[in-house]
């Protein structure tokens, strides 16, 4: 009976951890080996502040929980101690937290991960995290369409003033 308890229990896990792979849109994989605790538990509070989940995961289970979740490719990664962040919300937040953690500490090495159902190298997601935030692109995308129309205005105005100056 324990035995069959214990299996139920793995399966369990391989569930919860396929069913966040699948729910993420944002999964990165990284390599936590040389941080100490101090290191370790600032890096757990700026993504739980960010709304991420950060998990240490055996690879055995990482491995049967891409397998269900028909991911793979991921699993030329899942070497050694294995980190695992979980994004909800944000496509570039968790892929921006670990490697400005990574710049700072050495230590921590980004592996690879998953966006939005794509299977991503470690060089891809240092890009992905030079990306400005979500807000950033946004703002950038409305001082684009806000430009013509303030442009058009400044040449009313100055039309306008030299029609004033000229009468």
């Amino acid at each position: 009976m324990a035995n069959a308890n214990v299996i139920q229990a793995k399966q369990d896990a391989v569930d919860v951890v396929t069913g966040k792979l699948q729910g993420s849109i944002t999964t990165v994989v990284a390599d936590y080996r040389g941080l100490n605790v101090a290191q370790v538990t600032e890096l757990r509070k700026q993504l739980r502040e960010a709304g991420v989940d950060f998990q240490v995961l055996k690879n055995t289970l990482l491995r049967r929980a891409t397998a269900a979740a028909e991911l793979t490719e991921l699993d030329a990664v899942l070497t050694g101690p294995t980190a695992v962040a979980f994004s909800e919300t944000d496509a570039v937040i968790a892929a921006k937290i670990l490697n400005d953690f990574a710049k700072k500490n050495e230590a921590l090495k980004l592996k690879g991960g998953v966006v939005e159902g794509r299977v991503i190298d470690a060089d891809q997601l240092k890009a992905l995290a030079e990306l400005p935030s979500r807000d950033g692109l946004l703002s950038m995308l409305l001082s684009v369409l806000q430009a013509p129309m303030r442009n058009f205005a400044l040449a009313v105005k100055a039309v306008a003033e030299k029609e004033e100056q000229s009468a």
